[in-house]
């Protein structure tokens, strides 16, 4: 398995995303070797539930982004055929997202087998459209990466669909298996109120959690547009943005603008104990995306038991089901997000209710367990085609 992140190395979703999966395929009986990029403080060779975790050091470094990963995937391929070596032959590659796809794809040839292929999101998708020369080039990796490979797993149907659609693929080569969830971290007692307390929230106030990313993509502007109308039906509501990204100086210089900064707090990359804490403290979850193919930071949000106020786009409109686990907003819509969050906050008893179906929900369709076999049920129609 190739992944650019793999813990302690988190980015986004796709760290989490390998992490479970290769443990819950290791599980399964699946003998997995990760291949991933170095990272301070962190051994390169360690075994976490029997994966065989492999970090690359990388050599030659580069400001260019695109250069860089180019870089990386010549090192990553080589410790792989060091690796060959190693243990033996593997019956088969799985690389995630264009980020690792040119390794994938030069592996599969080297080591003479097939290559299954992740796309998390499509560059186009990401960028809503291709206007610069590195997106271009991403692009034109994706559309390889499904070329070459066996198979391509999509994280959602909609993503599904814009991979058919977009690189021209055959229907049969592409297959939606979501991302999963490791339940049992969200089964855990917290102090509420010292959680809360921790972040500014005091008691008898409303805490707004909204996770993710700080991008355009990410929507957290259009939330931020929204607490004006949200403040002026629940004076005691406060927002918390965790994560990390470019767009943070814009962001906060929004909440001046519409005059809500003594309302909403950023509070940077958290680790996973302490965004689980916050999870199982706040009110309610809001995911404003503007494009999200599946939604992780929703699922998380309804292991926790939270109602999920989210954008009716891609993958999220699959996760979140209207009125019974949550609410549909429009996305990119202050007007429609802050009437999304007035309804949850407006009828606690219902919230609970959602909450509820919420974490029935990702129990019995995303655990990490029913994805893993769903993802071997791949691996054996690839080796036998």
């Amino acid at each position: 398995m190739l992944s650019w992140e793999f813990p302690p190395r988190i980015v986004g979703g796709l760290a989490r995303h390998c992490y479970g999966l290769s443990r819950a395929l290791s599980r399964n009986g699946v003998e997995v070797h990760v291949i991933t990029l170095e990272f301070p403080g962190t051994p390169l060779e360690e075994i976490i539930d029997d994966v065989m975790v492999h970090r690359v050091k990388i050599e030659i470094g580069n400001p260019n982004f695109l250069t860089w990963v180019l870089l990386f995937n010549h090192f990553m391929e080589k410790r792989a055929g060091m690796l060959m070596h190693e243990v033996g032959d593997f019956d088969l590659i799985h690389a995630h997202d264009w980020l690792t796809a040119l390794a994938g794809i030069a592996l599969k040839h080297v080591m003479g087998c097939k290559l299954i292929f992740t796309i998390h999101s499509t560059e186009i998708g990401r960028s809503g459209g291709l206007y610069v020369p590195d997106s271009f080039t991403k692009d034109s990796i994706e559309w390889w990466g499904t070329y070459e490979a066996a198979y391509v797993i999509a994280v959602s149907e909609p993503l599904r669909d814009e991979i058919i659609s977009h690189f021209k693929v055959p229907e049969w080569k592409v297959v939606a298996v979501p991302n999963g969830i490791d339940v049992t971290k969200f089964e855990r007692d917290v102090n509420k109120e010292g959680v809360r307390a921790k972040y500014g929230v005091m008691p008898g106030e409303l805490l707004i959690l909204a996770v993710g990313r700080l991008t355009p993509q990410k929507g957290f502007q259009h939330l931020i547009y929204a607490m004006p109308q949200i403040l002026r039906r629940h004076p005691k509501a406060k927002l918390l943005i965790v994560g990390d990204g470019w767009m943070r100086s814009e962001l906060e210089r929004a909440t001046y603008e519409v005059g809500c900064h003594e309302r909403i707090r950023f509070t940077g990359f958290l680790s996973d104990d302490e965004l689980i804490e916050l999870y199982l403290s706040a009110d309610l979850l809001v995911v404003p995306s503007i494009y999200e193919p599946f939604g992780i930071t929703a699922l998380e949000g309804m292991a926790a038991g939270l109602p999920v106020v989210a954008s009716k786009v891609g993958g999220l409109q699959h996760i979140v089901e209207h009125e019974r686990t949550g609410i549909w907003v429009i996305p990119g819509d202050p007007h429609s997000i802050a009437w999304g969050v007035d309804y949850v906050l407006s009828n606690p008893d219902r919230a609970k209710q959602m909450g509820e179906n919420a974490r029935r929900k990702v129990k019995n369709e995303y655990s990490w367990d029913i994805i893993a076999e769903r993802t071997i049920g791949i691996y054996k129609k690839t080796l036998m085609g």
